[in-house]
């Protein structure tokens, strides 16, 4: 990173007040409108709508579940993306909006006589969300559905977060008699807020109230519909409703196992309401023979640990033969009647005990859990930024449950145990409260960057497709964000996606320099200087209108020349074509005088001296054309063949020193007409009035050190990993490295 940071003017000043433009100019930047096309559609941390849900790892010793959970038959329908490259489309956000079909835009006929005005507006300007809003009343107003269908999914493909409007769309389907359609609205919608309990709910409220419910694959299709519920939002704090909601529907269904299969589920998960979930699990229990609820793997171990409650042998008895697990022996009937009453309820005792220890052990962890939830006060998406107490809430919640990651995985280290299942549910619990994060701050990109750092460590794929969705969906007018997906490609030997995503964000945002310095850092440590030198040279050449930039970009390609490229001449050749644009610019002067330094001193002594004489002559200020003095008399007395050629340059510099004197002393007298000038004396007293002292007869006092060539070396200072962000502080250049003036009068007399 030191070549890249280095420049050619002392510490970093070359770039700081170019760079603070390049920044305010990027502020006010915005990507441009993202089309309605569809390709790709992102990796959400849980699979949506395909198969069962993963059952959470107990968190203390039970009895297996009751009853399998059974394979879905059927599939929640997946829409078939189009794709589109109109205006540089985003594939990401085009995933979640819906295609109009063939004959959508004759539905209706004309489109209503605002909605073209009002749309523009929206398009204009995609991140002001009120234009939005007010494009979506007007054709709700209207009623018309081609442009409902057309706002709502240029909308929901910009702001998929918005789960209110989904159930809209979906809504809208129906009433339209598209029942399919307002399902495929469902699904597009779950897979861009996949913890949304609400669109779930709305889901499969959907499909219970439009399939043919006498068709056995229409029962198959919702049970599916539910595990693939719990699999992506079950462990949310607030999934209560839905778990209520799956136990209900399994209840209606008399399938009694399946009803304790998702209890035995439930119980383990830290909620809301989990107190009320054990409450109605303990009634179910009780109002059902533990046969009747039980799986017969189960009820076998229930009735064994009821044998050795009541003293009874295990074994089987004499001459009985050992049986496979769940096949009753001769003595029992299906009905279990063998058993007193008295006995099932001791049966239920033993059952409702083993369930209490899991209640108690979920019971701990709504207790860490508490004070975080109650901290948050918005969970769902807004553009309205959340208070500063909001995203503290946020990153404190967040540090805790990582911590909880590797605090079980130390203590399974410890009791010498793999670990592993415990380790992957607190890990989900993680994805679920980083996805529960980005929905309320969505728009915050330091929650993006916890997310990608902690997934980087699990999965590379996985934060791959955290950036994607931060850069081309939610924070598509964040350029940082950009660059920071383009470094984490780079730094994963992804070259091609690191050049793709750099090359898409300056088409987003043209003439933003950080973008192209990074794009020309990229080809640089790729070893392509020939391509770094083009991306300068096209920079160099269409900023000219903007001298400030221009000489920014010179600078730059006048290094890379120089230092890598090794082709002195090419880079004076940039910047003698920069001083005759831009010859008020002291920081190209001071570049090549640098750079005549750096050469062949013995025979380069005319050059230096044409390039003191060059900036002297210059429409520069005061101070900085002594600095320029100060230098060249610098050279001649390192380097200078003749002593006469010294003292040539030594007068020179005092004439300077004099006129300098007299202006600051005729600004001192009273004149000052002319704040500018009186403001660059000023300025230059500072460095004038040591030097043109006359010092008391002492000791020879040593000459400071001058700075080393800015050409020759890394002037920059540190910096961290592509952080321009400090050349964008400092509203004007600072000094140039001469701080302190060069004192000759002690080896010269004065003139």
């Amino acid at each position: 990173m030191a070549a890249e940071g280095s420049d050619m003017s002392s510490n970093g000043d070359v770039d700081s007040e170019l760079e603070t433009l390049v920044a305010a100019e990027s502020a006010s930047r915005e990507i441009p409108e993202i089309p309605e096309s569809v390709a790709e559609i992102p990796e959400p941390f849980a699979e949506v709508p395909e198969h069962v849900a993963v059952i959470p790892q107990p968190m203390a010793e039970v009895p297996e579940p009751v009853a399998e959970v059974p394979e879905p038959v059927a599939e929640v329908p997946e829409p078939v993306p189009e794709t589109s490259e109109e205006n540089g489309g985003s594939a990401t956000t085009a995933a979640y909006a819906v295609p109009l079909e063939e004959g959508d835009e004759d539905e209706d006929g004309e489109l209503p006589v605002d909605f073209e005005r009002l749309w523009r507006v929206a398009h204009d300007n995609p991140q002001e969300f009120s234009s939005w809003t007010e494009l979506l009343q007007y054709c709700e107003q209207e009623g018309h559905m081609t442009a409902s269908r057309r706002a709502l999914g240029a909308f929901l493909a910009r702001y998929p977060l918005c789960y209110g409007y989904w159930k809209k769309f979906a809504d809208l389907e129906r009433r339209a008699g598209n029942t399919n359609r307002a399902q495929e609205v469902c699904v597009r919608g779950l897979k861009a807020i996949p913890l949304s309990l609400d669109l779930w709910i709305h889901y499969i409220t959907l499909l219970q109230d439009t399939l043919n419910m006498n068709l056995p694959e229409s029962t198959q299709r919702i049970r599916s519909a539910f595990e693939s519920a719990v699999a992506a939002a079950g462990t949310e704090f607030h999934s209560d409703r839905l778990w209520e909601m799956y136990t209900e529907w399994e209840r209606e269904q008399g399938d009694l196992r399946a009803v304790t299969a998702v209890y035995e589920r439930v119980l383990r998960i830290p909620t809301q309401l989990y107190s009320g979930h054990f409450e109605r699990f303990k009634a179910f229990l009780l109002a059902h023979p533990p046969r009747d609820v039980l799986s017969p793997e189960e009820f076998k171990r229930l009735r064994l640990e009821f044998q050795q409650s009541q003293g009874e042998g295990t074994t089987p008895a004499e001459g009985e033969e050992e049986r496979p697990p769940g096949e009753d022996s001769p003595g029992d009937t299906a009905a279990g009647h063998q058993y007193t009453e008295e006995q099932v309820q001791k049966m239920q005792e033993l059952l409702l005990a083993s369930r209490q220890k899991v209640y108690q052990q979920t019971e701990m962890e709504v207790g860490k859990r508490w004070n975080f939830e109650e901290a948050i006060k918005r969970p769902y998406f807004h553009v309205k930024p959340l208070d500063r107490a909001q995203l503290k809430a946020w990153h404190s919640y967040l540090d805790w449950e990582i911590s909880e990651v590797a605090l079980e995985g130390q203590d399974n280290a410890a009791e010498g145990q793999e670990g592993a299942s415990v380790s992957r549910g607190s890990h989900k619990r993680v994805l679920v409260l980083f996805e529960r994060c980005l929905i309320a701050c969505a728009l915050y990109e330091e929650f993006w960057t916890k997310y990608v750092q902690y997934l980087e460590k699990h999965s590379v794929e996985e934060a791959r497709n955290v950036y994607r969705r931060a850069c081309e969906i939610h924070l598509s007018h964040k350029h940082s964000v950009h660059l920071q997906w383009a470094t984490f490609e780079e730094r994963h030997g992804n070259i091609l996606e690191a050049r793709r995503v750099l090359e898409n964000l300056e088409r987003a945002m043209p003439g933003l320099a950080m973008v192209r310095l990074r794009r020309a850092g990229l080809e640089r440590r790729t070893g392509r200087l020939d391509q770094a030198e083009a991306l300068l040279r096209e920079a160099v050449q269409q900023s000219k209108d903007s001298p400030s930039l221009h000489a920014f970009y010179s600078i730059k390609l006048a290094r890379l020349l120089l230092k890598l490229c090794k082709n002195a001449a090419k880079a004076k050749s940039v910047l003698l074509e920069a001083i005759e644009l831009s010859p008020d610019n002291g920081k190209l002067h001071l570049n090549l005088l640098e750079l005549e330094v750096a050469g062949d001193t013995r025979g380069n002594g005319a050059g230096v001296q044409q390039c003191v004489s060059r900036a002297l002559a210059a429409p520069l200020s005061p101070r900085t054309k002594l600095l320029f003095s100060q230098r060249g008399l610098q050279f001649a007395e390192d380097f200078g063949a003749t002593v006469q050629g010294v003292l040539t340059v030594y007068d020179e510099h005092q004439k300077l020193l004099k006129e300098i004197g007299s202006r600051k002393r005729s600004a001192e007298n009273g004149d000052n007409d002319d704040p500018e000038k009186v403001s660059k004396l000023e300025d230059s007293s500072a460095m004038s009035a040591p030097s043109m002292a006359t010092p008391p007869v002492a000791p020879p006092v040593p000459m400071t050190a001058p700075p080393p060539p800015m050409m020759g070396g890394d002037m920059s200072g540190s910096h961290s990993a592509y952080g321009y962000g400090g050349w964008y502080q400092q509203q004007q250049y600072g000094g140039y490295g001469y701080q302190n003036p060069w004192n000759y009068n002690q080896y010269y007399p004065p003139s």
